[in-house]
């Protein structure tokens, strides 16, 4: 635990409170000094507060209380500003002369008092104006502490900022000399927080990005780099940008970039090198992980390879269920909050005070490329869950419903815009598609999933048709959205216990290959289906039931329900 004293000109005690009781790390104990003693207790290094010697000291101090000068000034007095430059310099003398008495100091930067109630066209004015003046003296402050070991500026003005209107109250002066509010004072002690942890090594150091939705607009694998929402003439695209921006900001400062995407890597790698719009290319990611797999297990992976703890990671992802699978499997990881509209996107980037350092040096500024080298990092996998321990607790379940007049248009979009988890790829207007599944020798089923966070609303197509003796898959097709986590194998098991409703004794699913569907494939090769000569075709006999995955359970109110039971589906 560290101990922290807080020596300021007015009533800290407050503030002392909310840094000693925030459970988060680091742990703080935190002690106001006698308020107003500011000079006293920094030249005398024998008072009690230095006793025993404190880890981190931080000095508070309001610009008025410091210089004599500037204080007038706020009076309406005409000052000469060497005279406020004169009190500066020798308050960061003092401030430089415990650097010795302590392990660091911190110093919050000066804003203007709660009495000042600005004078418009005159606040600006040069050097005689109250904000012309403040913001010189900041300036020289930084100055003249620049170099000095161990003591670091904080940025007072965001403080009052976040807070805004309730940043101060006129009662909580007059009564118990507390210039600020409670928001201030809870605002100031994250700051500290976040700088004791960048100070001690302890900030994160690397950022894993999903790609879809997240670092551009749309779903790769369904429209393709060149229709992805990035810049243009688009609000949402300008946002993307944006964020970009604002990641590649980071990096500048020695934070790592990796993507964790669900994607094929070489459609994303070459959209990534592509698109105009990209800010962020692929030489400013230290690495990927660009696959179906699950992404607990990428995370994990990814940074065992950059030779890095799970404690120096932040995970930003748009989908809720993948930010709590990383989340409950990877607890080290830090996986925010993240909001549903880019447009947010930025803000909550730079609002995570979790990427601190006292320095920027030029390995930092390098550290990408050095990163991209280093590898083996033992041990990491085993913190991971399995996927099957994860889709139970998230409690996914599907819905298979016959097409109808309430779903065909969904149905229709997701027939025409899905090309990754797609068996034929087939195109259908939405007449083409009601005629062809009213057929007596067909079924179609719309799949939708729900989990404990949520529904995905219709995810999914399923289609078989008879053909003799053999049950045929026509559309097998899935959003890339609820991919791997069993649906896929669910949409199997419906599409055997159907044909063996239907008496047939085998069930056959041809894959049409395209520029795109690679994700399809792969998952029929591991599906359990056998290889039927051509590679392409993949069959199942009857006389087995295909097992339904045991994490899932089937809502449908449908004959698709009583269909099922024999794959060993449950129901609800």
């Amino acid at each position: 635990m560290s101990r922290c004293v807080v020596i300021s000109d007015f009533n800290a005690e407050n503030f002392a409170g909310y840094l000693s009781q925030e459970p988060a790390l680091p742990a703080i104990e935190a002690h106001a000094a006698p308020f107003g003693q500011v000079a006293p207790l920094l030249l005398d290094a024998g008072h009690a507060c230095w006793s025993p010697r404190p880890d981190v000291v931080i000095v508070w101090t309001q610009p008025q209380a410091v210089s004599e000068a500037f204080g007038r000034l706020l009076d309406g007095e005409l000052v000469d500003l060497t005279r406020v430059i004169e009190d500066v310099d020798h308050y960061a003398a003092q401030l430089i002369g415990i650097a010795g008495r302590t392990g660091c100091v911190l110093v919050p930067g000066w804003v203007l008092p709660a009495h000042h109630s600005g004078v418009g066209l005159l606040e600006l004015q040069h050097e005689t104006g109250a904000t012309n003046v403040l913001m010189r003296m900041n300036l020289r402050l930084a100055e003249r502490l620049a170099g000095a070991a161990g003591i670091h500026l904080l940025n007072a003005q965001r403080w009052i900022e976040a807070a805004g209107p309730r940043a101060t109250n006129p009662k909580l002066w007059y009564m118990a000399k507390v210039p600020f509010s409670p928001d201030v004072f809870q605002a100031a002690a994250r700051d500290v927080r976040a700088a004791l942890l960048g100070l001690s090594g302890q900030s994160r150091k690397l950022i894993l990005l999903d790609l879809d939705e997240t670092l551009w607009g749309g779903v790769l694998g369904d429209v393709g780099w060149e229709h992805l929402t990035l810049g243009g003439h688009d609000q949402a695209g300008e946002a993307f940008v944006d964020f970009q921006r604002a990641l590649k900001a980071l990096a500048a400062r020695g934070v790592l970039l990796g993507v964790i995407s669900k994607n094929d890597e070489r459609v994303a790698l070459d959209a990534i090198a592509k698109h105009p719009e990209m800010v962020l290319r692929q030489e400013d990611f230290a690495g990927w992980r660009i696959n179906w797999n699950d992404k607990a297990q990428n995370v994990a992976e990814l940074v065992e390879e950059l030779n890095l703890g799970l404690q120096s990671v932040v995970f930003i992802d748009d989908h809720p269920v993948e930010q709590a699978r990383v989340r409950e499997a990877l607890p080290e990881v830090l996986v925010p909050e993240w909001p549903s509209d880019p447009m947010g996107y930025r803000k909550a980037l730079m609002s995570l005070r979790c990427f601190e350092r006292a320095s920027v040096s030029r390995e930092d500024r390098e550290r990408t490329r050095l990163y991209i080298t280093e590898r083996q990092r033992s041990e990491l996998k085993s913190q991971v869950g399995s996927l099957e321990d994860w889709l139970k607790t998230l409690r996914v379940s599907v819905a298979f419903e016959p097409l109808s007049g309430s779903n065909l248009a969904r149905a229709t979009q997701l027939l025409n815009k899905t090309n990754q988890m797609n068996l034929s790829t087939r195109r259908m207007t939405e007449s083409e598609l009601f005629l062809w599944a009213s057929h007596p020798q067909r079924t179609l089923w719309t799949v939708s999933v729900t989990d404990r966070f949520g529904s995905s609303g219709l995810t999914g197509l399923l289609s078989v048709e008879r053909d003799g003796t053999t049950a045929r898959i026509v559309d097998f097709v899935l959003s890339c959205r609820v991919m791997g986590r069993k649906v896929e194998e669910a949409m199997a098991a419906a599409a055997v216990a159907q044909a063996k409703a239907w008496s047939l004794r085998r069930v056959e699913a041809r894959y049409q290959p395209t520029a795109k569907n690679m994700p399809c494939l792969e998952f029929w090769q591991r599906s359990g289906f056998a290889v039927n000569g051509d590679a392409s075709v993949f069959e199942w006999q009857t006389q087995r039931a295909y097992p339904f995955p045991e994490a899932l359970t089937v809502t449908s109110p449908t004959a698709a329900e009583a269909v099922m039971q024999d794959s060993g589906a449950r129901g609800r």
